[in-house]
């Protein structure tokens, strides 16, 4: 693993919270998107070499629309940047983490991503994630 490449944070309303991690953070939101297969709307700041993802559910199936509802807004995941994420999930495998996909899929910011099970990970929802690159 290379670095910590985001914090992804659960939120209710995207755009509210845009405007607070703008005043939070004293830097401007550098990028929105939505990710249609898996019903997020997306928010990225940086923070010195790291991001902060906000993430919105955009449907009522949204994963994330149910972890606000369950759990409240807040942390979701911690994200590694990987050179390889083919060799780091058969890497990761091998070693007993469960994976929640078994191929990496297209996710927000140009990357390929896969997560860990929090259960096989102490409890935290892991993202590797690997730039997608021509």
């Amino acid at each position: 693993m290379v670095r910590i490449e985001h914090i992804g944070i659960a939120v209710e309303n995207l755009e509210d919270s845009i405007a607070l991690y703008e005043q939070l953070l004293n830097t401007p939101c550098y990028k929105t998107e939505t990710v249609e297969a898996e019903k997020v709307a997306t928010a990225f700041f940086r923070v010195g070499e790291s991001k902060i993802e906000l993430l919105q559910g955009s449907d009522a199936d949204s994963v994330i629309t149910k972890f606000v509802a369950k759990k409240g807004q807040g942390i979701h995941h911690i994200a590694y940047e990987v050179e390889n994420i083919q060799a780091e999930m058969k890497r990761l495998t091998a070693l007993g983490f469960e994976l929640l996909n078994t191929e990496p899929k297209k996710g927000a910011d140009n990357k390929l991503v896969c997560f860990l099970h929090p259960k096989t990970s102490g409890g935290v929802l892991v993202e590797l994630c690997q730039e997608i690159r021509p």
